[in-house]
């Protein structure tokens, strides 16, 4: 395939973004549009964005992939996040819309103190920029291994020029926008994913029944564990992280949160919520499939499989074993996916920055306005840097490391929620900080030493065990403070 075909295709891509910038962004581009969308946004348009944002590039090329290892389990997780997402519409949203919150995390300062409200937003944007600069490293990586090098274009340039553009089409109505550019997102990768999934079943020369037996007569099309208690992939486990894992990472992350927060009324945020996470669940299934189809090819044809289960649909989509044009499938898929979930990240941690750490809501409209477009402009300097070096470490371990501490950082948000939520007792505001700095290392240390001593390996539900800690770590300072109120 021309590799000028594939630049054409990525810059009609982008141009696509670029229109749908300016007609959102034409006639409001003040902080209201940028942070809130002028709460104006149809709950559908919202749902549909939201399947995108949630699966980044690096799902598009890691969930296919995990079935070589853990099988279709991974469904558990997805059936646990169905559950969380009810959660998220029954108790937090009525909450953020009762109190008519921009930034979510402003009800710490309500409810515990100024000091909790800022370790939590601190919390987040450390976890975000961290752990969505990781994720767009990933995708300009294949990028820049399977289109640029061709060209001999240097890494930085692609990098700078992949955050560039996701500056360009949110700097100026920012989630306004983005709840447009991620449902043309969203449907380009649902797109991607089934015409990938088309292409390998008729490499395969297989129709409609004959790819579904294939399915699910392989030995990898096993969805339950029940047998293994120490395995991580054991069903009570699997199933209750999902359900916690969509708590906190959507109902307590600003990110997710703020796309909701741009609906009209709270039923119709709650609908958004109700049809996002049923939709999830056939979008993951479909994944997973894939990865069996592909297994399965790859033993029809003698193919060998890279070591690493992240390279298995690379290798088939950029070899040329399903046909040229499908690289170009490939591509579109990859971008859509990693830019609908740079593009949110990048914009709620502006947002998040402004208001918790900054507080420009107390300033001037034109002049708030101005601290906002700076910040943005800084945040997306900052995520090339980090881009650059990860590269510079160049290590694949690294990349694992920092998707565990921003697992980690989740934690701590997760306990104070629940503390603000579920009691009615006043904590030591000024001892929070610590608190919420404890928890996550004696988890690292639990992780370690459990593994070290017993054999037993946590999975997903550290994070449970995370936020417990943080919850009774502020439950003890609430009996030490004598203010009862």
């Amino acid at each position: 395939m021309n590799n000028y075909t594939i630049l054409i295709i990525i810059v009609v891509y982008f141009c696509i973004l670029l229109f749908i910038s300016y007609i959102t962004g034409r006639k409001d581009s003040d902080n209201n549009a940028f942070f809130r969308g002028n709460r104006q946004s149809p709950w559908y348009i919202v749902s549909i964005g939201m399947v995108g944002a949630s699966l980044s590039g690096v799902s598009f090329v890691s969930v296919p992939g995990m079935v070589r290892s853990i099988d279709m389990t991974y469904m558990q997780t997805v059936f646990g996040f169905f559950f969380g997402y009810i959660i998220v519409a029954k108790v937090l949203l009525p909450l953020y819309y009762k109190l008519e919150l921009t930034s979510i995390y402003t009800y710490l300062n309500d409810r515990i103190g100024r000091r909790s409200y800022k370790t939590g937003a601190s919390f987040f944007i450390l976890s975000k920029i961290i752990g969505a600069a990781a994720r767009l490293y990933l995708v300009v990586l294949i990028l820049q291994t399977y289109v640029f090098d061709a060209w001999n274009i240097p890494f930085a340039v692609t990098t700078i020029g992949s955050v560039l553009l996701v500056w360009l089409y949110t700097y100026r109505s920012g989630v306004k926008t983005i709840i447009w550019t991620d449902t043309i997102q969203a449907i380009a990768l649902v797109a991607m994913l089934i015409v990938i999934i088309w292409q390998v079943a008729d490499k395969m020369e297989l129709n409609m029944v004959s790819m579904t037996h294939t399915i699910t007569e392989s030995p990898h099309f096993r969805i339950f564990e029940f047998s293994d208690w120490h395995s991580t992939q054991h069903f009570v486990k699997q199933f209750f992280s999902g359900i916690f894992i969509v708590i906190v990472m959507t109902g307590l992350d600003q990110d997710m949160m703020q796309k909701n927060l741009t609906c009209k009324t709270l039923h119709e945020a709650q609908k958004n919520m109700y049809t996002y996470g049923f939709a999830f669940t056939p979008v993951n299934f479909l994944f997973l499939s894939l990865g069996i189809l592909l297994i399965a090819l790859a033993g029809q044809e003698n193919i060998p499989l890279p070591a690493l289960n992240d390279d298995i649909l690379p290798m088939f989509c950029t070899s040329g074993i399903l046909g040229n044009s499908i690289l170009i499938f490939f591509t579109i898929g990859i971008i859509a996916a990693a830019f609908s979930s740079a593009d949110s990240a990048l914009t709620a941690l502006t947002t998040s920055f402004c208001i918790d750490i900054l507080g420009i809501e107390k300033e001037e409209a034109a002049k708030a306005k101005r601290m906002r477009i700076k910040v943005h402009i800084v945040i997306s300097i900052l995520f090339a840097v980090i881009i650059l070096l990860i590269k510079a470490v160049n290590n694949r371990s690294v990349i694992d490391a920092i998707y565990m501490i921003a697992s980690y950082t989740y934690g701590p948000l997760l306990g104070l929620f629940m503390f603000g939520l579920y009691t009615k007792r006043n904590p030591i505001d000024k001892i929070i900080p610590y608190i919420c700095i404890a928890s996550p290392i004696i988890c690292f240390l639990l992780y370690h030493f459990t593994k070290q001593i017993a054999g037993y390996t946590f999975g997903y539900e550290i994070l449970i065990i995370n936020g417990t800690l943080t919850f009774l770590g502020v439950w003890v300072s609430s009996y030490l403070n004598k203010n009862q109120g």
